[in-house]
């Protein structure tokens, strides 16, 4: 039984899964990083800001990387960030309509007691 013949030369890669090479790691996906940093900073030193930006930035990060099919990674980076900066506006959101009804119950307590 003879061996198997192997081709002599390789295809050239079509798209970025053929180059893809086990074992090397992806490179991050810039977007992820910004998602992430500005969801860590929404919580620290830009409120509302930094969370839209982590919002907005990891759901393009995670679309490019997506896209890329392999090539670019930071899947995870990006999802952090985009939680991170999803719950912070939530919570604001929260807050926002506390103090509102703070506000309007304030109110109405006042037009009562008259």
């Amino acid at each position: 039984m003879d061996a198997p013949k192997w081709p002599e030369l390789e295809p050239p890669a079509t798209n970025a899964l053929d180059s893809f090479q086990p074992g090397v790691p992806a490179k991050d996906s810039p977007l992820a990083v910004v998602s992430l940093a500005s969801g860590i900073l929404c919580w620290v030193m830009l409120p509302i800001l930094g969370a839209v930006v982590a919002v907005v930035t990891g759901v393009s990060a995670r679309k490019e990387i997506r896209a890329s099919r392999g090539a670019l990674g930071g899947w995870n980076l990006a999802t952090i960030g985009l939680w991170l900066g999803a719950v912070h506006l939530a919570l604001v959101a929260l807050a926002v309509l506390f103090v509102v009804g703070l506000i309007v119950a304030g109110v109405g307590f006042a037009w009562f007691n008259r």
